[in-house]
């Protein structure tokens, strides 16, 4: 039994909230925020309030559930285990196309880094080795890939925040108030442009609540840590973002595929915004390492559970599931060729809408199961109906964020979608799920 002097204390779980959270799907953003102007800090506090509510309803989750597999034991609940496969496909889809478009921002930065010019095939040709080096230092097991990434981490989270104390000296009112809207998009459909990017910053937040038996007094600290690490993320995200958008023009931020290096050489000079792209690249590569692997084993308890092919099980000496691995990242390859756009910001766009899209599916499942969680796990009437009034508007949130994330992505994520009900028709015989007709 774990004593209370090796347990994690709130102040401890509210900073791990954040860094996990900030990893590397801030490092693009200004460029994309930019494409619509300073207006983008409306989508900012509508994705503040939908995160915070869906962060407090996976806290609850956590909390009172006693199935395991995350969001697919949520699902369960309501949807048995169709949904408890579906929560768990879509997210495993979700991570796939996710850590592709981080490869891409490495390459983006790495290419500004070196002063580079890179052609669309290269771009594609250096995301896919990205991907594999990533894959292959993993083959060493979970505990390089934790030490690397949680040194690497810092390479963004020192110049982002740094930027949100120190960028204010540089900050210009006047060009700020000039980016609001420079495209002049009616305010409505600029907000909805922006909230799949705003929103993809935020992905990760289910995952905070996962340790609890390592915190002190979980059933009140945890719920805090996931709202203070989500909100504390939000104002980190805001800040910054528009810091930038005050220090950098408006057409050169959107033109950007270094937009924080490129900040740090306006506000000194072209040496320290080259040091600051290759922390950057540093970082982004780190979270690419630990995302891989992460999303190795997601596949690897799938397959314990019997929903993915076998093979997904199999792990080398140092624990490693390194054939799920490879079959992931031949998968990712395939991606990053499918999505080859005429410019590196475009194509890390189309993978960002594709990603929330088949992310906001898993969220959608755990919120609707939410009510009949609780009533199964015996949670007080009075607690049950905020929460239950939580996890509706952090839906509904989802729902919007959906329908901006636009026509393509809405189409390929549902094509995923359909071929994971089709894959469950496959597996769904090993499961007690019907029953016999006498």
């Amino acid at each position: 039994m774990s004593t209370k002097s090796n347990k994690i204390g709130v102040v401890q779980l509210t900073i791990l909230t954040m860094v996990n959270m900030m990893g590397s799907g801030i490092i693009m953003l200004p460029t994309k925020l930019a494409e619509i102007g300073t207006i983008s800090i409306v989508s900012w506090l509508v994705t503040a309030v939908g995160s915070t509510a869906l962060a407090y309803a996976f806290a609850q989750c956590g909390m009172f559930s006693r199935k395991s597999g995350g969001m697919g034991g949520y699902a369960e609940y309501s949807f048995g285990k169709a949904g408890n496969f579906m929560a768990n496909y879509t997210y495993g889809v979700s991570l796939i196309i996710a850590n592709t478009a981080i490869a891409i921002s490495a390459v983006g930065y790495g290419s500004e880094l070196m002063g580079i010019t890179l052609s669309p095939i290269s771009i594609a040709m250096w995301t896919i080795f990205t991907l594999w080096l990533a894959t292959v230092l993993n083959f060493g097991g979970a505990r390089i890939t934790g030490n690397i990434s949680s040194f690497t981490i810092w390479g963004v989270i020192i110049p982002v925040v740094g930027l949100c104390f120190i960028g204010w000296y540089w900050f210009d009112g006047e060009l700020y108030v000039r980016s609001w809207n420079p495209h002049n998009v009616p305010t409505f459909e600029a907000i909805g442009v922006s909230i799949s990017m705003t929103l993809w910053a935020f992905l990760g937040l289910e995952s905070a609540c996962a340790n609890t038996d390592v915190v002190e007094n979980p059933e009140k600290n945890v719920p805090i840590a996931v709202l203070g690490g989500t909100i504390g993320a939000a104002v980190i995200y805001i800040i910054s973002t528009n810091v930038i958008a005050g220090i950098v023009p408006n057409l050169e931020l959107a033109n950007s595929t270094a937009p924080f290096g490129l900040a740090f050489a306006h506000m000194f000079d072209e040496t320290t915004g080259k040091i600051v792209m290759g922390l950057m690249v540093l970082s982004c590569f780190g979270s690419l390492l630990g995302w891989q692997f992460t999303i190795a084993q997601v596949f690897k308890s799938s397959a314990d559970e019997g929903y993915f092919p076998a093979f997904f099980k199999k792990v080398t000496s140092k624990d490693a599931p390194v054939v799920g691995m490879i079959t992931i990242t031949a998968i990712q390859t395939l991606l990053s060729l499918m999505t080859i756009s005429p410019s590196l910001n475009k194509q890390f766009n189309v993978l960002v809408d594709l990603a929330v899209v088949t992310n906001i599916i898993p969220y959608l499942l755990s919120m609707a199961a939410l009510a009949v969680l609780q009533k199964a796990e015996h949670v007080p009437a009075s607690k049950a109906k905020l929460t239950t009034i939580v996890a509706f508007i952090g839906s509904l949130y989802s729902i919007y964020a959906l329908y901006a994330a636009g026509e393509q992505a809405m189409t390929y994520g549902a094509i995923a979608t359909f071929i994971g009900w089709t894959l469950y028709g496959f597996v769904s015989d090993r499961f007690d799920i019907h029953q016999k007709i006498s």
